[in-house]
This record gives structure tokens, C-alpha cells and sequence, in this order.
């Protein structure tokens, strides 16, 4: 059945004794790149291997059984076993996509609603932040609009791990389902008849590019400096520190106030730029490729709501896989992982049956 799994023992077997040559870890970036390679390829050894020897434990507890019936319950045993390694093996062997381990930039802007969606982007905001903090991750603030009654018109936040992470569980492995329309339905504060609004916010993740990966030509871009403009403060609205880059070719644009000096807003603004021009260049292959592909794409696609948070059920609703619970409250509290689950869940059966 996993006849293929072999190949990949064999692969394994090979990445482990070059990882024990010493002159191999003279190239770092090489070393890194086979660990990499050996870490996703240990947990399909370790349960093909269970899954084998499994099997081998079928057929001796059923010769066994012949004789003596007592043996009989050990076979249903180890054949509800087979099956959840069965199942587990082929998790395994889906498709992963390469951006998985890669760090994020999330970006949430407040859309329509006014004041209430911008105190709803802040509410997503902490929802992040908590989340992040409940499983390790790091979080930096890039940039940030505040707005005059509190939350946010725009933030934009750089997640990333701590160390080496487990197959599956990197920041855009989880994070790259919550892109896309965020919908609120809730009692405004400065509503005195009580009446529920809808507003909404948008959120965009992408893959945090390191320079490698975008190739950016100097002559491309053009460098605007401008004064700051927030609540003040020292050199805010004094110095023209702020810097917003344009990239000719594909007019993406990216800018950063933030920080105090102008090279620092000049960094910052060029690792928005550079993850930016990733995400397009990973959604114009996505385009290009197949029908198998095309519901992971339509899973992150931006345009459409994914999500409700209605206050007045304390329910959240995802509408892309049809998730529903009744634990909003702690949801935007952090406690995203069965929300984020469904998501992944969904898209792992449909490259499952795609495959």
C-alpha cells in the first residue's frame, strides 16, 4: 500500500549518515538544508515503521488465535491500530506546501464600520498576540495607524518561531487560513439603542521572505521620505523619518513610520516590501497550477469573509469549512488551535482526495 515509503526510508537512511560527517556542517547553509530535509522526513519513517511492524503482529496474534482464542481480542487491538497508523501515514505523505516552516507578516486593516471596525482590528490584534504567546511564538509590531477612539486602522506584526519547529506546526503552516475577511456582529459601545452593527476588517499573512528569496534590483524601487504622523512624541512629526518604497514593476507598495530613524523605517519598510512580492509570486503560480491545487487557494483567497464573531451568541463561525463553536470569548482570548484545526483538517482531505 505505501509501497513508495521505501524510497523515502532509503532517502532518510542516506540524510542521517551524511548529518554524521563532520565536514558536511562546514557549509551551514547546506547543514540546514539536509537537517531540514531529515526532520520531515523523520515522523513517515518512525510510523511506517510502526505501521510495518503492526502489520508483522497481525499475523502472528491471528496464528496464534487458531489455537487459542484468548488472542482473539489482541487482533481487533492491533487492528484498530493498523488503521490509525494507516490513516496517520497517509497525513503524512500529503503534499506539503514548501512556505510551511517560514515566518509571517500579518497585516490587519480595519475595512468597513468606521470607529467599531478599527476597535475590531484591535480585537484581532491581542487575539494574535495571545495565540502567539500560547504556543512560543515571537511577535514585533512593524507598524502601526492608530485610530482617535482606540484599536487600530492598520498594524502590521512579524511572527516567528522560537528554533526548530515540528512538520506542520510553523507560523505559516498555521497562520495562512486566517487571511481574509473577518466579520464582527456586536453592540458598539456608542450605541445607546442597543442595536447589534456589522463591520469588518481585513487580514493578510504572508510568508516572511528572506532576501534570497525575492531578487529585488536597487533601480526598481523608488524611496519617498515623509514626516511622521501620529500622537507625537519625540521625533515624531519633526525629522522625515518616515519612508515609503514603491517597486516600479509591480507598483507594490510598503511603508513604515515606526521607528525613529530613517534607516531603521527604511528596513522595516523593505521586509514588508520583500514579503509582499513573495505572496504575489506565490499566488501567480498558484494560479498556474492545477485543479488539485485550487482549493488551497481558495481556502486563503482574501476576498471572501471567512469568518464571523457574533457577541451576542458568543459564537465564532468559519465559513469556508462550516466550523462553529460557542467559545468566542476565549477565542479572542488565543485560543485559536480548533478554530485554525478545521482548516487545516479541511484542506488536508482535499489534497487527500485530490491525491
Amino acid at each position: 500500500m505505501f509501497e513508495a515509503v521505501e524510497e523515502l526510508v532509503a532517502e532518510h537512511a542516506d540524510l542521517e549518515k551524511k548529518l554524521a560527517d563532520p565536514s558536511v556542517h562546514a557549509d551551514q547553509a547546506n547543514a540546514r538544508k539536509l537537517n531540514k530535509r531529515y526532520a520531515e522526513l523523520t515522523p513517515i519513517v518512525a510510523t511506517y515503521r510502526s505501521w510495518k511492524q503492526t502489520g508483522d503482529d497481525i499475523e502472528t496474534a491471528r496464528e496464534l488465535a487458531a489455537d487459542d482464542p484468548d488472542f482473539a481480542a489482541e487482533v481487533k487491538e492491533l487492528d484498530k491500530q493498523r488503521e490509525e497508523l494507516t490513516e496517520r501515514l497517509r497525513l503524512l505523505l500529503v503534499p506539503r506546501d514548501p512556505s510551511d516552516d517560514k515566518d509571517v507578516i500579518l497585516e490587519i486593516k480595519a475595512g468597513a464600520g468606521g470607529d467599531e471596525s478599527a476597535l475590531f482590528a484591535g480585537d484581532l490584534l491581542r487575539m494574535y498576540l495571545r495565540y502567539a504567546e500560547r504556543v512560543g511564538w515571537k511577535t514585533e509590531i512593524i507598524d502601526a495607524t492608530e485610530s482617535e477612539l482606540g484599536g487600530y486602522k492598520d498594524v502590521q506584526v512579524a511572527v516567528k518561531t522560537r528554533g526548530q519547529t515540528e512538520p506542520g506546526q510553523g507560523v505559516w503552516a498555521r497562520l495562512k487560513y486566517e487571511g481574509g475577511v473577518h466579520r464582527v456582529q456586536r453592540v458598539p459601545a456608542t450605541e445607546s439603542q442597543g442595536r447589534i452593527h456589522t463591520s469588518a476588517a481585513g487580514v493578510l499573512v504572508t510568508p516572511e521572505a528572506e532576501e534570497v528569496d525575492v531578487e529585488i534590483n536597487p533601480g526598481d524601487l523608488r524611496i519617498d521620505v515623509y514626516r511622521s504622523s501620529g500622537p507625537g512624541g519625540q521625533s515624531v512629526n519633526t525629522t522625515d523619518s518616515a519612508v515609503r518604497i514603491t517597486h516600479l514593476p509591480t507598483g507594490v507598495v510598503a511603508s513604515c513610520q515606526n521607528e525613529k530613524s530613517q534607516l531603521q523605517n527604511k528596513e522595516q519598510a523593505m521586509r514588508i516590501l520583500r514579503s509582499r512580492l513573495l505572496a504575489m509570486a506565490q499566488e501567480e503560480a498558484e494560479r498556474e497550477a492545477a485543479d488539485a491545487r485550487r482549493s488551497q487557494v481558495r481556502t486563503v483567497d482574501r476576498s471572501e469573509k471567512i469568518r464571523t464573531y457574533n457577541f451576542p451568541e458568543n459564537r465564532i463561525s468559519d465559513h469556508r469549512v462550516g466550523f462553529k463553536a460557542y467559545n468566542l470569548d476565549q477565542v479572542l482570548d488565543g485560543d485559536l488551535d480548533s478554530v485554525i484545526q478545521a482548516c487545516v483538517d479541511a484542506d488536508s482531505a482535499a489534497k487527500l482526495a485530490a491525491a
